[in-house]
């Protein structure tokens, strides 16, 4: 019998880094590597960690017994680079460069491909990443903003929305590329994408305001009130950035970012608590309902994913909206590794092909 293709999966967040090792899409280990703020802090750069994040996976892994020579592919985050289309990339020198120079931002998910590079080109296999966050498919119309000065841009949970997708897909007996989705991912950040033939083709930029609000951040905002507000004289720009990415939404109002802390307030009868979380659920299915527009009204499903999936009140609410639009699944949480891992698979065992850093100017690659 044949063995299954092991994978290793790598994470990196800002103060820890998980890691999966799958035999197939089965996972037989996952460890979420803790790291002190105080050790991180002696790195001047953010690069300057990964030999210290690589020999800690490293030690875990030996220490958990996992033979690396069993491996056939590592496969990690992608990190901040240029708007590239969604797939699975091979980790190569303009990647590595990009990540580095940090022209396109700094994040801790820039190291996930030089880790995964690190340690696969020792085992002479090869290094992926798989849909980054600025996978970038946005039809010309879609990036039209009312104002010349800005363009609309593609920042989104573009891993999980996809990876749910193709879940969803093969549930109906489809391929992604044979679906038109509409899905919203709901954690810290909310986006909501419109889903055609294996591309996104419209979403919001969750990151800088755009779209509904969420635990941590406002959505879109009356722009007026916003201009007023910043040229008010009592805020530093660096504090109008928080009100809107890390105070505002959820946090802003009810001074919390976790949303089974809203509900216990709300089965206690905390009538803020409960406007709230419902104005964030309508807001989630109002920007559902305008992204199905988007697909003139032909879904397949509407999915709902991300961690507040979970909440049943939560979702509740979004479908008693949007349920006559198109069948609604739930599909909780995020599964990165789980993501990462079935991206390296599908190149690994021939079903794609890996995708070249950077793409091809005008090349439309889908999975």
């Amino acid at each position: 019998m044949q063995e299954p293709i092991r994978v290793l999966a790598i994470n990196p967040g800002s103060t820890s880094t998980k890691i999966g090792v799958f035999d197939g899409e089965k996972q037989i280990l996952e460890e979420t590597l803790r790291h002190d703020p105080e050790e991180l802090s002696k790195f001047d750069h953010l690069f300057d960690q990964y030999e210290f994040r690589k020999q800690l996976i490293l030690d875990t892994l030996d220490q958990e017994g996992i033979n690396l020579t069993r491996l056939r592919a590592v496969v990690g985050r992608g990190g901040l680079l240029r708007p590239i289309p969604g797939g699975t990339y091979q980790v190569n020198e303009a990647m590595m460069n990009d990540l580095r120079s940090g022209e396109y931002g700094v994040h801790a998910s820039n190291l996930g491909a030089i880790l995964s590079f690190e340690i696969a080109s020792k085992l002479n296999i090869p290094a992926f990443i798989v849909d980054p966050v600025v996978v970038d498919e946005l039809e010309p119309i879609a990036r039209i903003s009312g104002m010349p000065a800005i363009e609309r841009r593609s920042i989104f949970h573009a891993l999980n929305q996809k990876a749910v997708a193709r879940r969803v897909a093969a549930k109906l007996g489809k391929t992604y590329r044979e679906c038109r989705f509409v899905i919203a991912h709901m954690g810290g950040g909310i986006t909501v994408g419109a889903h055609k033939n294996g591309r996104v083709i419209d979403v919001n930029n969750g990151l800088h305001g755009e779209g509904p609000f969420s635990p941590e951040r406002a959505g879109t905002l009356p722009v007026g009130d916003l201009v007023a507000l910043c040229f008010s004289g009592k805020y530093f720009a660096g504090e109008i950035m928080r009100m809107i990415v890390g105070k505002g939404g959820m946090m802003g109002y009810l001074g919390t970012t976790d949303a089974r802390e809203v509900e216990k307030r709300i089965e206690k009868g905390d009538k803020q608590a409960a406007l709230i979380y419902s104005a964030m659920a309508y807001q989630v299915a109002k920007e559902i309902g305008a992204y199905a527009t988007v697909l003139e009204g032909k879904l397949d499903a509407i999915i709902l994913t991300g961690g507040l999936a979970y909440g049943k009140m939560f979702t509740d609410q979004i479908v008693e909206r949007i349920g006559w639009i198109a069948p609604v699944h739930i599909v909780p949480g995020e599964n990165e590794l789980q993501a990462l891992a079935e991206g390296a698979l599908r190149v690994v065992r021939g079903e794609e092909e890996a995708l070249t850093y950077p793409p091809e100017p005008g090349r439309k690659d889908v999975e």
